[in-house]
């Protein structure tokens, strides 16, 4: 008989529609529909009661206010058991006095680490590796980070992400290199000879037609 091989799963990608999960947490059974409308950031941490998560966690909930005002839902992931996660959220609270105000997937059978691709054999045969989905209100994956399992996340850097997507959204623009709300941001590149001509026009000091930087306004 024909021997079949077996197929990789197919990792979600930038712009693909977010896979779909309904999972139990520290706060009651979520599904990812629920948060349809709003922006979404689902990460995952190797596992509960290790050192490096423990300072992440209580970096994204001293930040949660600032995710709240960007209109953005925290949503943390491990293969750890539900009671795991709540001991381990309690003992936080209790020893460091941060409260994690966040629901924390238990995905013990590792269905919603599996669709979104956290777990890297190469690194690790069980635990998911430390990444960052960012998922915009129509449920499509705008952006991707993947850290190892022996290097924390930077919270600031995943703002400043959230950021630059809601801004390019909502004005039409690119943000450059280190950009950081209230700065200059990047206009489209023309898409015509009849464009070029027309930016060329224009005032390009210390850029070129191919680079255009201006202030929002608003």
């Amino acid at each position: 008989m024909e021997q079949v091989e077996a197929q990789t799963p197919t990792l979600p990608k930038i712009g693909d529609p977010a896979p779909q999960f309904t999972a139990k947490t520290t706060h009651g059974e979520i599904s990812l529909s629920d948060f349809e409308g709003q922006w979404v950031v689902l990460f995952s941490h190797p596992a509960d009661f290790t050192p490096v998560c423990s300072t992440e966690f209580m970096a994204f909930a001293r930040k949660n206010d600032e995710f709240e005002k960007r209109d953005v839902k925290l949503i943390g992931l491990s293969v750890d058991s539900l009671p795991s996660h709540l001991a381990w959220v309690t003992n936080i609270k209790e020893k460091m006095g941060v409260e994690v105000p966040f629901p924390v997937i238990a995905d013990l059978n590792t269905a919603v680490s599996q669709k979104y691709g956290m777990i890297h054999p190469g690194a690790n045969e069980t635990a998911t590796v430390r990444t960052v989905f960012v998922i915009d209100p129509k449920q499509t994956i705008r952006a991707i980070i993947y850290y190892p399992l022996n290097v924390g996340r930077s919270i600031d850097e995943i703002i400043r992400l959230v950021d630059g997507l809601q801004t390019a959204d909502k004005f039409s623009v690119a943000a450059p290199a280190d950009w950081k709300p209230g700065e200059q941001v990047v206009e489209p590149a023309p898409a015509s000879v009849e464009g070029v001509n027309q930016r060329l026009q224009g005032d390009l000091t210390g850029t070129d037609w191919y680079l255009k930087k201006k202030n929002l306004e608003g």
